[in-house]
């Protein structure tokens, strides 16, 4: 048994409590992780615990963080967990040692503002950089008697949210306390009920949530939709850089943008790339339909993805233009401009295919692998969109400020830049309506506009044939 750990393990009765047993320090790894739980134990905290030395240094806030700067929230220091314990949300017996639900409220990565961390926490006064979901910013942990502290924001302008009281449920699957308590996250597969839970092996916790109000659409009905057209849409998602938006209170509460690594499901894979400042960052990608169900579960409801594959990230292989209409233009005129750039394309002998934005616009996607780098990729499509600029100005502009869009449409090259995303086919997007970014055929396009398509709809053209059925051959 390992000393760090000694004092937690003594605490516990691992035959009454799922708790992560404390069997080992792990390597700490290069990107320190953190993570909140809020903990209905006798009395209610939040426990604040930071990745260091191979260990949780852990911290009971009875009343939680705060980003007003004048807040000096009391911090009690208990014995450090182990890192599997981040994960850890679930009910914990009465009579226990913190008998009481537990829920991820937060989690991220942080990085500390001196070289020394340890001997910081030692000397009694560490800061630090919080990379959460809802806690961001500069902090400071700081020792004023034996195990208490105070954590304190720094005023660095960073300011999510100003009661965490509103803030009800799990970072990570969704759920709130009850849901927690009441142990939603087992619902179990009921033969011949209209309640199929498990979907495609993965246990979708808080299957019922309401997730899009008009119409009403549950997470339960999100992930069946994408089991449903995983086949097809797999060949565009599966293996490329992928970025989701969450909205693990529904559309209608605070959603975010994820694209870094954080899960240990099989179908989903990491890939390490260098940042903008020389840090490598950790991206991630799905490996198969099982990841993107995983995906829902950890509420992702739409899906964004790179223009290469992470088997060869410096060949760029899917080319995307996106029409983005002043708001006065006519559907009709964002018609002519998709036949106008087609018209383009055909000129230029490449094969292109045409889908729904799900928005306010269509999508028109070429595969090649004609060009070798990024920078001839980009330049080539910023000179498409040059051209349909020069030949026809008074209808587009290849300008992304929008003052240079009044009258006109965007055509969006920059999508075609490294690191940039466009909306996977067959994602449903994360707004009002939960429509669909739908592969149709271009024969469709005087018919179809582009924010028709629902996901019942998407199924039913499922049993259509494929209209991208040749896009990689």
């Amino acid at each position: 048994m390992n000393n760090k750990l000694k004092k937690y393990n003594q605490k516990r009765d691992f035959s009454k409590t799922n708790e992560p047993k404390g069997k080992r320090v792990e390597q700490s790894s290069k990107k320190r992780r953190f993570v909140v739980q809020h903990h209905m134990a006798r009395k209610e905290h939040y426990d604040f615990r930071l990745e260091l030395g191979g260990t949780l240094k852990s911290w009971a806030v009875p009343k939680g963080p705060s980003y007003n700067i004048k807040d000096k929230r009391l911090a009690v220091q208990v014995e450090d967990h182990p890192i599997d314990y981040r994960n850890f949300e679930g009910t914990i017996l009465a009579g226990q040692y913190g008998g009481g639900t537990v829920m991820v409220w937060d989690e991220g990565y942080w990085e500390p503002l001196s070289s020394h961390p340890k001997k910081d926490l030692e000397k009694g006064s560490i800061k630090f950089e919080l990379f959460g979901t809802r806690l961001k910013g500069k902090w400071t942990l700081v020792r004023f008697k034996e195990d208490n502290w105070l954590l304190i924001k720094e005023n660095d302008s960073v300011n999510m949210f100003s009661d965490i009281n509103k803030l009800t449920t799990s970072i990570k699957t969704g759920r709130t306390m009850k849901e927690i308590e009441e142990g939603k996250s087992t619902i179990k597969k009921v033969k011949n009920s209209k309640k199929d839970y498990i979907v495609e092996g993965i246990t979708i916790s808080n299957p019922d949530k309401i997730i899009f109000d008009k119409p009403k659409i549950t997470k339960y009905d999100i992930a069946l939709y994408y089991q449903k057209v995983s086949k097809r849409m797999l060949p565009y998602i599966e293996n490329r850089i992928i970025s989701t938006i969450r909205c693990p209170e529904g559309i209608n509460g605070p959603c975010f943008f994820k694209k870094h690594f954080e899960t240990d499901n099989p179908g989903i894979g990491e890939i390490k790339l260098p940042s903008g400042k020389g840090k490598k960052e950790d991206y991630y990608y799905i490996k198969t339909s099982e990841g993107l169900i995983s995906e829902v579960q950890m509420n992702s409801y739409e899906f964004h993805i790179w223009g290469s594959k992470v088997s060869n990230i410096n060949q760029p292989d899917m080319m995307v233009f996106d029409f983005d209409p002043d708001d006065k233009l006519s559907l009709d005129k964002v018609r002519e401009g998709v036949k106008d750039l087609k018209s383009i394309l055909d000129e230029l002998n490449l094969k292109s295919y045409l889908k729904t934005s799900g928005g306010k616009g269509y999508h028109v996607v070429v595969p090649t692998t004609k060009l070798k780098n990024w920078n001839k990729f980009s330049d080539f499509a910023e000179d498409i969109a040059k051209v349909m600029s020069q030949k026809w100005p008074d209808k587009y502009t290849n300008n992304v400020r929008k003052e240079n869009r009044k009258g006109k449409i965007f055509i969006d090259w920059i999508r075609n830049t490294k690191s940039a995303t466009s909306v996977a086919p067959y994602s449903i997007r994360a707004r009002k309506g939960a429509k669909v970014s739908m592969p149709i055929k271009w024969s469709e396009l005087d018919k179809v506009k582009p924010d028709e398509i629902t996901k019942e709809e998407a199924i039913k053209r499922l049993k259509r044939k494929d209209p991208w059925e040749d896009f990689y051959k």
